[in-house]
């Protein structure tokens, strides 16, 4: 829907009031529609309803954040677990492929070239990798869940902006799921969910203090 793509691109800000009524006329379509798509997106905690307020972009705290941190990291660490196990070859090499290429994105963009539209498809594509990830280990639930968590947190690394990772930052994290050790697996994720992480806090700290 154009009012996630809109969340997600920050160009509905933290707090920003959202209208039924506008998106219907943009999209040419009654307000039934409009409002239960509004309400996906509140299940899926990007918007909130206040008392006096109405429907708005939903207004994370730096705390929320963290919090949904240490959700993620027990999340993809199940699912590294069960993508040892359960991955198949082609499968393997098809994220594989998706890592170089995410390396491609993330240095490019921690070089300077940091353009806002650079920063967006990097997380975009960032987000599908997890999620491809996920959608390996055959659990519907564990996926869902993961796309859950990973849009609450999609937009605050996107204002945070570009950050300096290893060069083959996650093509090493594929390599080591892609093993048949889930002890492994599940400690290379937890490395890779944390690396950074206090830097990203302080930086997302910064940007709700400054608002």
């Amino acid at each position: 829907m154009i009012v996630r793509e809109r969340i997600l691109r920050n160009e509905l800000t933290s707090g920003s009031v959202l209208s039924r009524r506008k998106p219907a006329k943009e999209l040419g379509m009654s307000l039934l529609p409009v409002s239960e798509a509004l309400q996906r997106l509140e299940s899926d905690g990007l918007v909130e309803s206040k008392p006096r307020v109405g429907t708005r972009v939903r207004v994370l705290t730096a705390q929320d954040v963290r919090e949904q941190y240490l959700v993620r990291e027990a999340l993809e660490c199940q699912s590294a677990r069960l993508f040892a196990e359960k991955a198949s070859p082609r499968e393997r090499r098809e994220l594989a492929c998706m890592a170089e290429h995410m390396d491609v994105l993330f240095n490019r963009s921690a070089a300077g070239d940091n353009d806002h539209e650079l920063l967006y498809v990097a997380n975009s594509y960032h987000f599908h990798l997890h999620l491809r990830i996920a959608e390996c280990t055959g659990c519907n639930a564990l996926r869902e869940t993961i796309e859950k968590n990973h849009l609450l947190i999609f937009n605050w690394l996107l204002r945070v902006g570009p950050r300096s990772l290893p060069p083959r930052f996650h093509r090493e994290l594929i390599k080591s799921i892609s093993g048949s050790d889930t002890e492994v697996a599940e400690k290379a994720m937890r490395e890779h969910i944390g690396y950074g992480l206090e830097e990203v806090l302080r930086g997302i700290e910064r940007r709700v203090h400054g608002e």
